[in-house]
């Protein structure tokens, strides 16, 4: 954690060792206390996990607050723009690596045990982190967010989960499409679900179907391996059924 920014926010078990971490990245221009209705879904849903809300990296004041108040980003939004967004969360993302891997390190968490979530900007960087480091995180939670590029390769070992509100003028809806095409086309394991009438926020059906997507769908990978186990133990002549795509 860089020494500026106060310490992240942290829903921690009542009882026992955690045995799941979430890492929760809160939008541009903004607060962890933005994912504070997911985070607390979260910690219902699955009283053994950890779940830890960072800020981010870029404190900006906000003017004429008269309490000095500050919103954080992920990136210096006086420099940003469509032309060096993708490098700019390069340069943002071995912090956020390393933080993350520190807390796996001190709680003997896997990162299979670990999943990354985030809304919008903070989408774009749990994405971008889960690409850079492929054992970091078994899935990803993306509202109202992408890429900050079109990425060449899926991750091996995560389940990308995106949630989008039709409504939304800032991440279109033909963007979240075309990227899960592309997505496709390189075998990533992904889903997609879309509220009617949601703009770009965090809606409580859109966390509320997250929690659906966690407690009910299996990776491809488990998948295709349980298919394989089958088919090893199945009598000779006889054929698994092909798996398809993932379960849900």
């Amino acid at each position: 954690m860089k020494s500026n920014l106060p310490h992240p926010f942290a829903f921690v078990p009542r009882r026992g060792k955690p045995n799941l971490l979430f890492v929760l990245l809160h939008g541009e221009s903004a607060s962890p206390e933005q994912l504070f209705p997911l985070a607390k879904k979260i910690a219902q849903a699955f009283p053994l996990a950890m779940v830890v809300l960072p800020y981010a990296y870029v404190p900006v004041p906000v003017p004429g607050s008269p309490e000095g108040q500050v919103v954080y980003h992920w990136v210096d939004p006086s420099i940003l723009n469509e032309h060096n967004r993708a490098s700019l969360v390069a340069q943002a993302l071995p912090g956020l690596i390393q933080q993350i891997q520190q807390i796996q390190v001190r709680y003997e968490l896997s990162g299979e045990q670990t999943a990354l979530g985030g809304f919008s900007q903070g989408a774009c960087m749990a994405l971008e982190a889960s690409l850079a480091q492929p054992d970091l995180a078994g899935r990803v939670l993306a509202f109202s967010g992408l890429y900050a590029s079109q990425p060449g390769k899926a991750p091996p070992a995560t389940l990308l989960h995106f949630f989008h509100g039709s409504e939304d003028q800032q991440v279109l809806g033909a963007q979240v499409q075309s990227m899960l095409a592309h997505l496709g086309e390189l075998q990533a394991d992904a889903t997609l679900d879309t509220a009617s009438e949601v703009g770009h926020e965090l809606h409580g059906t859109l966390i509320n179907q997250a929690i659906v997507r966690l407690t009910t769908c299996v990776p491809l990978r488990n998948w295709e391996a349980a298919l394989g186990a089958l088919a090893a133990s199945a009598p000779e002549g006889v054929q698994a059924a092909s798996s398809g795509t993932t379960l849900h």
